[in-house]
């Protein structure tokens, strides 16, 4: 693969930005090498800054290793390493549960929060940076929306596929076992797909494109001891954080369901999508969004496989966590979220008209937490998903061919 290495820093740059990152999440591994305790205000502060960080190195870690990755798999990597704090506080929650049925509720809050926040805010905030660019610009450009490359069908239909298998899974009344063996194995029909393809160019920049630079041996000992520490850092600092999140929100009154559901998964979810956007600023919304987008596949499949998982691992029953009917609402009107998502890209491009939608919806949801307004929004998520869906009716055959090869593998624009 083609790398086009755009603005880097110095040595002493990516040194600092570098020893930045690590200096910030030292104290959280240190205090849990120590068995300290923190008070859960001071834990959720500590550890979730450390998450942060994580996820900072893994970014530079991914970039890197994309020099010597091949094609669209290269993204749908750096997508799944991107996510991974959200998926040990989620795997924390669930093999917690194993023990204490009161963590079960926590897992599935934290899933669904992260997939409604990725569609619900980050592809709108993302699509109207870039539109902002544009204008700011004065360049050449979609001024009305992002425009995807076809190659990003793939993930559109592996989450159209993912989507119809969710919406199975409340009418059995718990996450099993061969949801995992399901959902399971369509992450790994994505990521075989996603292999056969091939980008034409990759551009990196800051600290990743210095770090680029470097000679092969040297900078693949670079991306393996940056994923290394922040493995480590992870490790350390998610299980602490979700246990501090469930005890503030005990102390502050604030109920624990929700404070799980969007403060963890915002606090796990920013960095990337700090990136996202930062693509749509310099002109590659489309990368930006297929970032965001293979986040959301990724996050709908492997996270959701894993949860049965840990949770049998953690002490449960092998039969899988069971649904209750607060878990059951909060499953379909995520899986209805994602079914319009799906619909908005059938075309390969999503409107500000649709941002603008995706986001109201969020919000009303949001505001209102009521069984009577999910359920209600989650009606009209499937409404508006099958008219977008007759409306581009057209599309619907080229996205359905992107499910398996087609021969030789293709450039990806």
């Amino acid at each position: 693969m083609r790398v086009g290495l755009e603005v880097t820093v110095s040595a002493r740059g990516v040194a600092t930005r570098v020893g930045l990152a690590v200096l910030v999440a030292a104290p959280a591994v240190v205090m849990r090498l120590s068995g300290s305790h923190l008070p859960p205000l001071a834990g959720m502060a500590v550890f979730g800054v450390a998450v942060l960080a994580a996820v900072a190195l893994l970014m530079w870690a991914s970039e890197v290793a994309r020099v010597d990755l091949p094609g669209s798999l290269a993204l749908a990597l750096l997508a799944l390493v991107a996510v991974l704090p959200e998926y040990a506080i989620d795997i924390y929650f669930a093999f917690a549960a194993g023990s204490d049925p009161e963590f079960a509720a926590f897992a599935l809050a934290n899933m669904t929060g992260a997939n409604r926040l990725l569609i619900g805010v980050a592809w709108p905030l993302l699509v109207f940076a870039a539109i902002w660019a544009v204008r700011r610009r004065r360049r050449p450009g979609d001024r009305d929306g992002v425009s995807l490359s076809p190659h990003r069908r793939t993930e559109t239909i592996y989450l159209l596929l993912a989507t119809v298998y969710a919406l199975v899974i409340p009418i059995t009344g718990r996450l099993a076992w061969y949801d995992s063996i399901v959902l399971g194995t369509l992450f790994a029909l994505y990521l075989s797909r996603t292999g056969r393809a091939e980008h034409t160019e990759e551009s990196l920049v800051g600290v990743a494109a210095t770090l680029a630079r470097q000679p092969t041996i040297r900078r693949r000992l670079t991306a393996a001891a940056l994923f290394g520490t922040a493995a480590v850092v992870i490790l350390s600092a998610a299980e602490p954080f979700g246990r501090s999140l469930v005890e503030a929100g005990t102390i502050l009154g604030i109920d624990e369901f929700l404070l799980v559901q969007w403060l963890a998964p915002v606090a796990s979810e920013a960095p990337e999508v700090i990136v996202a956007v930062a693509f749509a600023l310099r002109g590659r919304a489309d990368d930006g969004l297929g970032a965001l987008l293979a986040a959301k596949l990724n996050q709908w499949t492997l996270l959701i496989a894993c949860l049965p998982i840990a949770f049998y691992l953690g002490g449960g029953e092998f039969a899988g966590l069971a649904l209750d009917e607060r878990q059951t609402e909060e499953l379909y009107l995520t899986s209805a979220q994602t079914l319009l998502g799906v619909a908005v890209l059938a075309d390969l491009r999503i409107s500000r008209v649709e941002a603008a939608l995706l986001f109201l919806l969020f919000a009303v949801q949001f505001a209102l937490p009521t069984p009577a307004v999910r359920y209600g929004v989650a009606v009209a998520y499937a409404i508006l998903a099958g008219l977008l869906l007759a409306r581009h009716r057209r599309e619907l055959p080229a996205l359905v061919r992107a499910t398996w090869p087609t021969g030789r593998a293709r450039p990806d624009s």
